[in-house]
């Protein structure tokens, strides 16, 4: 054959497919980088709700009805799912004493949550801290 170009048609199509594999296996990894930085945050969010739900009964007595009432006061401002969900907030109103914080994690925990039934916008919620 005649190698003007110094490859054949064959050596190039094995280079542009070996590169295409490259691409692919690190576009994946970069997307799961994203998702567990984003769950990484979920996850410190609702444990900084947590601590200004807890400073809030401790001043207070009782949970608050609604997370809006920790800013400013308890919390700076209250933090948002990273891909703008919200975040469940479940209050007990019989006993005052409980409550329930549930994100949709994108990677899913090896054992999730028992919030699992409970909807967090578009995502199913499968982590949950929670008082008692």
């Amino acid at each position: 054959m005649n190698k003007k170009l110094g490859f054949t048609l064959i050596e190039l199509l094995v280079v542009i497919s070996i590169i295409g594999i490259l691409i692919s296996i690190l576009t994946s990894s970069f997307l799961t980088a994203q998702k567990q930085t984003r769950d990484s945050r979920r996850q410190a969010d609702l444990e900084q709700i947590r601590q200004g739900l807890e400073t809030y009964r401790s001043e207070n007595g009782t949970y608050p009805a609604d997370t809006a009432l920790l800013s400013p006061d308890y919390i700076n401002s209250l933090p948002t799912d990273p891909s703008g969900a919200t975040y469940l907030y479940a209050y007990s109103l019989d006993t005052a004493t409980t409550y329930t914080l549930c994100a949709g994690l994108e990677i899913t925990p090896a054992i999730p949550d028992t919030c699992a039934a409970i909807s967090c916008g578009t995502i199913t919620c499968n982590y949950q801290t929670q008082h008692p």
